[in-house]
């Protein structure tokens, strides 16, 4: 092995140490959460035991207890459980990372199709790869604009990662230059629009999934007068 293979090897290594130490604890903080919202669960579930106390009819005790229980047991909740339940514990505390630093009117919807995250690209390509996509969906939401939908699977021995946002005013020839070094709409779009980092995210971003034999690829379709761009990783 030559100097600069070796060289290499070491950066990669480097990196690899790097996002780990970087979003291990985002994950102990997800964990940690986890742990204190199993302590008011327990609570939640002793109020709810106890509702037979103060409610004498079977009609109003159903009712109160069903509707308690949905207001304990959101959607934020189980999204939460799900991603510390993924196998790729690195992914898992990275995406807790960016979801919670989201502006605050971004609604997140997370689902888990497998929880058995398999890939054949380092930690670090995976990381940057999937970081251009999450931080380019959030930078196009407006208050008007702020649904994100983000999607997890495992077919074969890829990795198959979906990301989704609303826009408006995006046209096929802007997608199709999205790939292309140097292409950027930021200067053209002022909100709602989807917008490429810098111009180079993307660009790197799919180089990086055909390194490892994987594909980068984005859709627009449209639903009810709003656009929605989405982005499909398999790798």
């Amino acid at each position: 092995m030559g100097i600069w293979s070796r060289r290499k090897k070491i950066q990669v290594l480097e990196n690899e140490i790097k996002s780990y130490q970087m979003y291990i604890k985002p994950l102990e903080e997800l964990v940690k959460e986890i742990r204190a919202r199993q302590h008011e669960f327990d609570n939640h579930m002793n109020a709810v035991l106890n509702m037979h106390y103060t409610i004498d009819n079977y009609e109003g005790l159903v009712e109160a207890q069903s509707k308690y229980i949905k207001e304990m047991y959101s959607e934020d909740s189980r999204q939460l459980i799900t991603l510390l339940k993924i196998s790729d514990k690195i992914l898992a505390g990275f995406l807790y990372s960016k979801i919670r630093a989201a502006k605050p009117f971004i609604k997140v919807d997370v689902e888990v199709k497998s929880l058995d995250i398999i890939s054949s690209v380092s930690e670090h390509g995976l990381i940057e790869i999937i970081g251009t996509l999450v931080d380019n969906a959030f930078e196009a939401c407006t208050e008007e604009l702020c649904e994100v939908k983000i999607s997890l699977d495992s077919i074969g021995d890829k990795l198959v990662f979906e990301i989704s946002n609303n826009t408006k005013g995006l046209t096929l020839d802007e997608v199709s230059h999205f790939f292309d070094k140097g292409y950027s709409t930021k200067e053209s779009k002022s909100s709602g629009s989807f917008r490429t980092e810098h111009g180079v995210g993307l660009y790197n971003a799919r180089n990086i999934a055909i390194k490892y034999g994987g594909a980068l690829t984005v859709s627009l379709d449209e639903k009810d007068d709003v656009q929605i761009i989405v982005f499909r990783v398999e790798i």
